[in-house]
């Protein structure tokens, strides 16, 4: 009796479902991060600068964070 083991089973659906609330929950929260730093920009440009400098650090911070998982996942 041979079994194939690269067959999705009952659990991966779970946890697909799972991966897609959590990667949706995560661009919503992104989002109004992002809303409420353009605001506080145009409210008070003095602003501007260091939270310029601070989404150029979390860009940063993703883009390595991306190429960690890819590399864990090989």
């Amino acid at each position: 009796m041979t079994t194939d083991t690269d067959a999705p089973g009952p659990q991966d659906r779970d946890h697909r479902e799972l991966r897609l609330v959590l990667l949706l929950l995560a661009l919503v929260v992104g989002l109004l991060i992002t809303t409420a730093a353009v605001y506080v920009a145009r409210v008070h440009p003095t602003f501007a600068q260091p939270m310029g400098v601070g989404a150029a650090v979390m860009s940063a911070l993703a883009a390595i964070a991306g190429v960690v998982a890819r590399t864990f996942r090989r």
